[in-house]
């Protein structure tokens, strides 16, 4: 009977404890992905003078399609990233004898 309630006990602290962790606060993670998020390029919200200014940004004016007749809005954009270079390969040397 002794073994019954000190199994009984040792259930019901366990019980407890997980209820206890429940109710604990979450912890803070979203913090540090917020930080590595990347920003958006600070060129989409600027002004034409500004925007031809900066040598990361181009400006696109104004537009009409011949085909639908939908204007397209002038805009400022970042200019895209130069491809990354490839190493040239290197050519195999002639044997000498």
């Amino acid at each position: 009977m002794k073994g019954l309630g000190l199994s009984a006990a040792t259930l019901a602290l366990v019980l407890f404890g997980y209820g206890a962790s429940a109710q604990a606060p979450a912890k803070k993670e979203a913090a540090p992905k917020a930080a590595v998020a990347k920003k958006p390029p600070a060129c989409t919200k600027l002004k034409e003078a500004d925007c031809k200014a900066r040598a990361d940004c181009v400006f696109t004016a104004e537009s009409v399609d011949a085909k639908t007749k939908k204007k397209t809005k002038a805009s400022c954009k970042a200019k895209p990233k130069e491809p990354a270079k490839k190493p040239e390969p290197k050519k195999a040397d002639p044997k000498k004898k």
